[in-house]
């Protein structure tokens, strides 16, 4: 195949003057962009989607050009090479696709209105200017905007606004950056704005549809978040504001727009007085985040798409090492433990996943790249290891180097090695090479043989998996300090096991603190040990424990059987990463039963024992000065009593309802959602559906929107689901960014599953006209596949999924997901009644 040739290749840029006039009411865009770069040919490309360019020039003189739509590309001959100037004139549509520049729709009082934004990551500038819309393509930018202004308007942008004239706005220009990091925004906007120390003016922008409190929290976690990471990278913010906006309709989760930063409404603004501390930990890590990226991502962005990674693992391990730092109460890293590591984990196993670095070009592959198990949670991952062989100062000093090396320029990951390496004297690249260009990870097993403790790697698959003899360089993390820093070997010997044993005083362990990608599985005697050690076990380690046993259960190299009578020694822990490990692991069961049977009765027995010491430990309403660990266990263990039908948390949750059915909104954010769906599915209505469909659209409240979509996805009232699901592609009550949380919902009901695959299957084109070009799109099948288990519906999976195999950005995830529920379906008929006795051996 022959390689394809970057536009950067023949026209490098080096700065844009953008003049943008956009008509909310026409819908239209008038837009004139002149750009001034070097052509190294005569005959050149600019980036272009969806544009109705109507004039090209070049130094002034009018130039041929041609639009060549499949390849997204105005085509431009020139009459020299060299240093030139090009203009071009075009109009462009202004559509709700949530890409380039489009609306945004809230209602303030019942009257419906918009605001603009933009998202250009990944190749979406090209929807708003002509431009080499590649990362590498770094210049510098001068934005002019005219809009159909009415009084009381704001609008913003990456640099402060310099002027108005004639009702156009102009703003400084930009630092030398990507075209995909460019934004602005306008409308009815409210603020609040605070300085960090250093002098960076620092502000959170919404729609006037919230409450001017609910931009608190996040002002404070920006303005620490920035103070810290100008104090860690030893750089210095480079721009003179960093505002955070929230908009209405926002596909991604947030977006790292160099100076102003865009979320969704959900993942910035909160209710300081009622939101869940899960909820707040998740806002603040989502800003920490972004504001990562500033520097990571932004003053050095990737050269190319290839290194994805760079920007958004690196972000992802910030963003809890900012938080700990910022709020160290909270031991956000016992967050990572519970949801990126587990998604990176599962994620992992399976045959034919992509690596973490990938090679791509085609646009709808690159927005097939943002696996946020892979690019995100494992790569962070991959930099814990990192962070732990180097230690903060080594890490601290190498950035320090690869800022100062590539700032306002681009990287690639082996500059990266190369300046963590120069500060730590280790060949960081030799190790992370292994785990980043291989897909996968290792299982360890440790075993005791004829008396010597060995220890072997092979790569760990669920389903089948073809064993290509891939080999990595695990940092081993063993309490026994003989074994090697760094395991590269196949397998090893680590001498006779009752020595090792004598010496460590404790049991033998690898990967302690779980801070590498990689199980272990122990045999009999090594697990027989640490079990009758488990009292002595730090939380994170019991974790580990009840997680590595669940992904050899699921990889079929140990029985789900043979760990259902270890769950009850786990039951009672007061550590909230213990208590997430353990119903995580409960959860899984339920895939071996069959809704309403005599197998799921007794599985709802084991539930109730599980839970019922903690639910009259924790009660159901918040208690002052409790732990952090306390209000977050308290949701799991409550949820685990309703699953259960356990008759006194269904009447308690029914009782808290009728106290306050008049004043819901007040409810505590940690078990509102719990209450609302106990209501529906024991005591619903079309009456109360209704009330609280209604709500739904009325509040601006992203938690308790969250808790009512939960509710109203449970309920058993098939003629309700049909009601429900008849709203799915009405955007005035379910915005499409949120289409995906209640198609979910809504599958995973044992009572709906039927009438949301039918809806899916049906309804695809439209669902693809919607959201089809969005980097989430291809997660819609993810959802389906976290459900499925029977061969029915695996038949049905891939009868409908696999003419579709060739879709461009589809063609991975439906190749692994087809493997994924084939194998879970192999695994519940291979284990289901050994699993099914167990429970009720348990319970009896």
């Amino acid at each position: 195949m022959a390689a394809i040739k970057h536009f950067y290749e023949t026209f490098q840029p080096s700065h844009y003057d953008l003049y943008l006039d956009i008509n909310r009411e026409t819908k239209l865009i008038s837009g004139k962009t002149t750009i001034t770069g070097n052509a190294t040919e005569t005959n050149i490309s600019l980036n272009q989607k969806f544009l109705q360019v109507t004039a090209v020039e070049a130094d002034g003189q009018a130039v041929d050009f041609t639009m060549d739509q499949p390849a997204e590309a105005i085509r431009i001959s020139l009459k020299k090479t060299g240093q030139t100037t090009l203009t071009i004139t075009y109009t462009a549509p202004l559509t709700d696709s949530m890409m380039g520049i489009y609306p945004s729709y809230y209602e303030v009082n019942g009257e419906k209105k918009q605001i603009i934004g933009t998202q250009f990551e990944t190749t979406f500038a090209r929807q708003a200017f002509p431009s080499v819309d590649e990362p590498e393509a770094k210049a510098t930018f001068d934005l002019a905007i005219k809009f159909d202004e009415h009084p009381g308007e704001t609008i913003i942008s990456n640099m402060p606004e310099a002027r108005t004239e004639n009702g156009v706005h102009y703003f400084d220009t930009t630092m030398k950056m990507s075209t995909y990091l460019i934004a602005f925004a306008f409308g009815e906007l409210q603020s609040k704005i605070t300085k960090t120390k250093s002098g960076v003016t620092v502000g959170v922008f919404g729609t006037k549809a919230h409450k001017a409190n609910e931009l608190d929290f996040a002002l404070d976690i920006a303005k620490r978040s920035i103070e810290f990471y100008e104090d860690f990278y030893q750089t210095k913010y480079p721009l003179p504001h960093s505002w955070q906006l929230a908009l209405p309709d926002f596909s991604a989760g947030a977006m790292e727009n160099w100076g102003l930063v865009t979320y969704r409404e959900a993942y910035l603004l909160l209710d300081p007085d009622n939101t869940s501390l899960e909820m707040k930990q998740l806002v603040a890590t989502v800003i920490a985040h972004e504001l990562a990226h500033q520097w990571f991502g932004d003053l050095v962005t990737m050269k190319w798409w290839d290194d994805l990674w760079l920007n958004e693992s690196f972000a992802n391990m910030m963003e809890y090492v900012a938080v700990d730092a910022i709020e160290p109460d909270w031991h956000i890293w016992e967050m990572f433990q519970t949801s990126d590591v587990p998604m990176a984990l599962n994620r992992d196993a399976t045959d034919g996943v992509q690596s973490v670095h990938v090679s791509v070009e085609d646009p709808a592959e690159i927005d097939a790249l943002f696996d946020s198990a892979i690019v995100y949670a494992k790569g962070a991952r991959m930099l814990v290891m990192v962070r732990a062989l180097l230690g903060d100062d080594a890490l601290r000093k190498g950035l320090k180097k690869y800022f100062e090396a590539h700032q306002y320029g681009n990287a690639t990951g082996a500059d990266l090695w190369s300046a963590l390496g120069e500060a730590s004297g280790l060949d960081i690249g030799a190790i992370m090479n292994s785990w980043l260009e291989q897909p996968g990870y290792p299982v360890v097993d440790a075993s005791v043989e004829n008396g010597a403790l060995m220890i072997r790697q092979h790569q760990f698959f669920i389903g089948d998996g073809k064993d290509t003899g891939r080999q990595w360089q695990i940092p081993l993390n063993s309490n026994d300090k003989q074994a090697p820093v760094i395991f590269k070997d196949d397998e090893l010997s680590l001498g006779k096991y009752s020595e090792v044993r004598q010496q460590l005083g404790e049991p033998f362990r690898v990967n302690v603190g779980n801070s590498s990608h990689f199980i272990v599985h122990y045999d009999a005697t090594l697990l027989d040990d640490i079990l009758a050690h488990l009292d002595k076990l730090d939380a994170i380690t019991q974790l580990q424990l009840l997680q590595d046993l669940r992904l050899l259960a699921e990889g079929r190299q140990m029985s789900y059987a043979s760990i259902v009578p270890l769950l009850q020694r786990f039951a009672d822990s007061k550590a909230t990463v213990v208590i997430t490990a353990l119903y995580v692991m409960a959860n899984n069961l339920k895939k071996f039963v069959i809704p309403d049977s005599d197998e799921e009765k007794a599985l709802q027995r084991l539930f109730d024992r599980l839970s019922h010491a903690q639910v009259q430990r924790l009660g159901w309403l918040p208690v002052a000065g409790e732990s952090n660990d306390d209000q977050l266990a308290r949701p799991t263990v409550l949820s685990a009593a309703l699953y259960a039908q356990n008759r006194d948390a269904v009447a308690v949750a029914h009782q808290i309802f009728t106290d306050n059915q008049t004043k819901l909104a007040t409810l505590s954010a940690d078990i509102r959602g719990l209450v609302l769906s106990n209501e529906v599915k024991h005591y619903g209505s079309e009456k109360l559906f209704n009330q609280l469909l209604t709500t739904y659209t009325q509040t601006s409240d992203a938690s308790y929107k969250s808790s009512i979509r939960a509710a109203l996805t449970s309920t058993p009232d098939a003629a309700l689901i049909q009601k429900l699901i008849a709203q799915f592609e009405n955007a005035d009550v379910i915005k499409p960014q949120d289409l995906r949380g209640w198609f979910r919902g809504v599958l995973e009901n044992a009572h709906g599953e039927q009438a949301a695959w039918d809806w899916i299957r049906n309804d695809w084109q439209w669902l693809e006209d919607t959201v089809g070009g969005d980097m989430e799109f291809a997660t819609y099948i993810t959802v389906i596949t976290g459900v499925f288990k029977t061969a029915k519906r695996l038949s049905e999976f891939k009868t409908f999924f696999e003419p579709k195999v060739n879709t461009p950005g589809l063609t991975r995830e439906i190749t692994m997901d087809i493997k994924i529920v084939e194998s879970r379906v192999a695994l519940v008929e291979a284990e289901k009644s050994a699993v099914n006795q167990a429970v009720a051996t348990e319970i009896k």
